[in-house]
């Protein structure tokens, strides 16, 4: 146990985001949209922005529509800075 607590303080904290994956097509890669709700600095109105975050997913487990929890990691590939680590909701 405190060998993990070692490592996750060396680590640093990592950030972890909810999002809907929108695509599966390429091998062990999904597509995540993350949606934020921020306020407008000027007009004070909320505003929603889509991201799109490539996640590492070496089960080929999530589908289209799903909901998951993705976790930063590092560097997977050109494109791919998180990963996968559990599926929240299944499409229905």
């Amino acid at each position: 146990m405190a060998e993990d607590e070692a490592q996750a303080d060396r680590r640093g904290t990592r950030k972890v985001r909810e999002g809907t994956v929108v695509s599966d097509k390429m091998d062990a890669t999904v597509v995540v949209a993350v949606i934020e709700r921020v306020r407008h600095s000027r007009y004070g109105k909320t505003v929603q922005r889509t991201t799109k975050l490539y996640a590492h997913d070496q089960a080929n487990d999530a589908k289209v529509g799903d909901r998951v929890r993705i976790m930063e990691t590092r560097p997977v590939s050109k494109t791919k800075r998180w990963r996968v680590t559990e599926v929240l909701e299944r499409a229905r």
